[in-house]
Order: structure tokens, then C-alpha cells, then sequence
């Protein structure tokens, strides 16, 4: 978690209590309100989960209308957390491609299989999407044994689908899977958070979600994986979505 220090949290406050006032202001003008230097504010705002006070303003200026009552009744500590969890989603599906979406809905449609690829947090996504794409017709199988996932890479056909989910993208054996996968013509499509990972250079189709830098276990690799969840939801809706589309043209002709 990213600790605020005591002059952090005495913007953090006075947004809190005073928000309507202070988005009139420039970063200059708020820094002489609060009295503190604009590199505290440019520091608590990161911390926050934005980019910069004008990112900030911007994104508070979108929500002020329609912010959820939990937002205006939460204090600065438990509102942070929720807004990280917000920004997650939001930065995710702002960074989509509505080609790089469809170019992977046909590759799922045009597979005889699926094989889905996930290691730690990220096998709980995987079974989810697995199942769902099994409850769509779609034969799939998650690998998530290390030594299945180095194995199998050698014996998926060409025939068939990988899928890939990788907060990090450095999975050691998940990059290498990757590799001879790519090396025998296997489609691959990767969903994680780190678009220059090792793994996204073995990858025909990258879909890129947004991680924010707040980990409220920062002793463990557990870090949010609402990024990559968000983008495997959209993934399997779309592909539903179109294969229904398909079905109901063919009955139409």
C-alpha cells in the first residue's frame, strides 16, 4: 500500500472536504490553498491512482455527476482503495482496441480448441474462462502444472487456440510454452498488464490491461488482477455475442 505522508494526507483530507472548491483551481493556485508544494500534490495524486492533477481534475470532472453515494460517504483511506479499483477498470478498457477485440473473437471462432495458459492468481481466471467457453460449445483445457504447460506446448496442433494470462508476462514457463508454441504456427493470444513483457513478443494477438501501482500486500506477489479479469470478461462476452450473431444469421438464410 502506498502510505501517504502527513502533508499527503492533508491534501487527500482537504479534497475530501472541500473537492467543489478546489476543482476550480490550478495546481498552482490549490498548492497556495493548501500550502504545500505542487510536487506534494503531483505526489498524493499518483498515489491515488492518476497521473497528474490535470488527470485528476479531468477524471472528477467526468464522475462529479454520476459518483456512486460509497465515493461521497467514504473517508480518504477506504475511498482511495475503491478509486484504485475504478481506475483499474476504466484505464483497462480505454487502452482496448475494438480491431485487436474482434481479430480475437474470430480466432477463438476459427479454433478446433482452446488451450489456456495461466500460472498463481491468474488459474482462477483462466478456470473461469475455460468454463464459460465450454458452456459455449467451445472444447477448451486449462494448463496450469508446469510441467504439463512444457510438455503440452510441444503437442498443441496448429488446429488450435492459445490463451495465454499473465499479469507480469515473465512467467518463466509460460514464456517458454509461448516460444515453442509460436515456433510450431500456434495462434496465440496473451492477456496481461506489460506490454514489453518477454511473453508479449511471442504473441500474434496482445490485449494490454492497466495496472495501478497500489498493492495492499506488498510483502506477496498477489497483486490485483482485475485488469486481465476485465479483459477476459469483454473477450468471452464478445465472443458470444458474434456466435449468436453467426447462429441467427444461418437460420435467417
Amino acid at each position: 500500500m502506498s502510505k501517504f505522508s502527513a502533508s499527503e494526507q492533508y491534501v487527500v483530507d482537504l479534497i475530501h472536504r472541500q473537492r467543489d472548491h478546489i476543482m476550480g483551481m490550478s495546481i498552482v493556485e490549490f498548492a497556495e490553498f493548501a500550502n504545500v508544494s505542487t510536487a506534494t500534490i503531483v505526489r498524493t495524486m499518483k498515489k491515488l491512482g492518476y497521473s497528474g492533477y490535470t488527470d485528476f481534475r479531468h477524471s472528477v470532472s467526468r464522475q462529479h455527476e454520476v459518483e456512486p453515494a460509497v465515493l461521497r460517504e467514504a473517508d480518504s483511506n477506504i475511498r482511495q482503495v475503491i478509486t484504485a479499483n475504478l481506475r483499474e477498470v476504466q484505464q483497462t478498457i480505454n487502452q482496448l482496441d475494438i480491431a485487436t477485440i474482434e481479430d480475437s473473437v474470430q480466432q477463438f471462432a476459427g479454433a478446433q480448441m482452446l488451450y489456456i495458459f495461466a500460472r498463481g492468481l491468474s488459474e482462477m481466471i483462466a478456470d473461469e474462462m475455460a468454463l464459460k467457453f465450454q458452456l459455449a460449445g467451445k472444447y477448451t483445457q486449462t494448463l496450469h502444472d508446469p510441467n504439463i504447460i512444457m510438455t503440452l506446448a510441444e503437442r498443441v496442433p496448429t488446429t488450435a487456440c492459445a490463451i495465454f494470462i499473465s499479469l507480469n508476462g515473465e512467467t518463466p514457463e509460460l514464456v517458454t510454452a509461448a516460444r515453442k508454441l509460436r515456433a510450431h504456427g500456434v495462434p496465440i493470444v496473451t492477456i496481461t498488464t506489460n506490454a514489453d513483457a518477454s511473453l508479449a513478443q511471442y504473441t500474434d494477438i496482445l490485449l494490454t490491461g492497466y495496472k495501478s501501482a497500489e498493492s495492499y500486500f506488498p510483502d506477496y506477489e498477489v497483486h490485483s488482477r482485475l485488469p486481465v479479469q476485465v479483459i477476459s470478461r469483454i473477450l468471452l462476452d464478445a465472443y458470444v455475442v458474434r456466435v449468436q450473431e453467426q447462429h441467427d444469421q444461418g437460420h435467417g438464410e
